[in-house]
């Protein structure tokens, strides 16, 4: 199987799986519980804590575990929410968000807080004048991703944080998609509160955290919780955690080297597009913004997104049609539409994301598969009809 997918999850490193099988055998107890299992458990999760705040610029006690990238934002937001003064009622964020943004956007709405979505420029960027444009006397959080996680397009983060720190608006920001792979610093980024998860650097499924400011006050989501401060319910999963920052020391020592690893497969990506004369389009072909370089989002034209997928997928080849999040989803992206493609284009997306393991015989192989088709033009047909 080639694996050109690691922007929805990746495989685990050797550190995360060997700490995550040894925590699992040896510290299993409840790391709240008084006895010394418990206080192992307690140290080892102290620990792990501990290694993830610094690898951000924080601080230990800034630091809530939780279950994973979507339930980081979902608590992250909805707690800020939760502890902002009764005067400050409105919450902006983008029409280029993960789903779980946008979703939990929507829950909020129902329970009387009031939500602007700002839109992206040609370049899939958020600028200081649309941001500006949907601030009110009232807004007291907003949320920008910090990568978008179909086009990989970058958020000047820095920038705009200095236009709400001005007015005394708090920033979160969906680093699922960055950490590991950009360095982060939330002081030089100027954010209150980010997010980000194990999975998507090698890490086990099913642990994520949030990180807000200790400064910053909220409010817990779940009455009388006694876990992790009372930010999330639940016995804590000290293996996880202590797997999680295993993957995090592990990948972010390999940052820059990954880094350029990727620039490199994605030039020959290009090249070879060019040389063999496919109709890949990248989504954002034009755009001035800087990209993740593991993401590659884009059209092959006249072929369907989920038929390309399919067929790649015959081939033994797993690629994607977007974030995995909305996959059961009918509609298509709207991360897309937002940035000014029609429905018909954007049921066209395709998303290559490259990992630790991708070579450039992964990158042939996939073009072989893409300039088959486009030869064959199996399928074509059957699309136009229904266009």
């Amino acid at each position: 199987m080639i694996y050109l997918d690691y922007a929805a999850t990746t495989p685990m490193c050797e550190p995360a799986l060997t700490a995550l099988q040894k925590l699992s055998s040896d510290i299993y107890a409840n790391s709240r519980s008084l006895h010394d299992g418990g206080e192992m458990a307690n140290r080892i999760l102290d620990y792990s804590r501990e290694q993830l705040a610094h690898s951000i610029g924080g601080q230990a006690n800034g630091l809530y575990f939780t279950s994973g990238g979507s339930e980081s934002n979902w608590l992250a937001i909805y707690s800020l929410l939760l502890g902002l003064p009764k005067g400050k009622r409105h919450f902006v964020t983008t029409t280029v968000e993960h789903p779980s943004i946008i979703s939990t956007a929507e829950y909020v709405k129902q329970i009387g807080f009031e939500v602007s979505f700002v839109a992206p420029d040609k370049n899939g960027l958020i600028t200081s004048e649309a941001l500006l444009n949907k601030l009110r006397p009232d807004t007291g959080l907003v949320s920008i991703q910090h990568a978008n996680s179909e086009t990989g397009v970058i958020q000047p983060l820095a920038e705009l944080s200095c236009e709400l720190k001005e007015r005394g608006i708090l920033l979160h920001t969906d680093a699922v998609q960055t950490f590991g792979k950009l360095p982060i610093n939330i002081l030089q980024l100027g954010v209150d509160a980010i997010s980000f998860a194990s999975h998507k650097i090698y890490g086990p499924k099913g642990i994520g955290a949030v990180y807000i400011r200790p400064d910053v006050f909220w409010k817990p989501v779940f009455p009388h919780t006694s876990h992790e401060k009372g930010f999330r319910p639940g016995t804590v999963n000290v293996p996880g955690a202590g797997a999680f920052a295993a993957a995090a020391e592990w990948i972010i020592k390999r940052q820059d080297q990954q880094s350029q690893k990727y620039e490199h497969l994605r030039k020959r990506l290009v090249c070879d597009v060019k040389e063999q004369k496919l109709s890949l389009q990248p989504a954002l072909s034009n755009s001035t913004a800087k990209i993740l370089p593991h993401i590659f989002g884009c059209f092959f034209p006249p072929y369907e997104g989920q038929y390309v997928m399919l067929e790649s997928n015959r081939k033994g080849i797993c690629l994607s049609t977007g974030t995995a999040c909305s996959a059961e989803k009918q509609e298509p992206s709207q991360a897309l539409t937002s940035l000014g493609y029609s429905k018909e284009k954007a049921r066209q997306f395709i998303r290559i994301s490259f990992g630790y393991e991708t070579t450039d015989a992964d990158i042939a192989s996939l073009l072989q598969v893409l300039k088959q088709l486009q030869k064959n033009k199996k399928g074509a047909a059957a699309i136009a009809r229904r266009s």
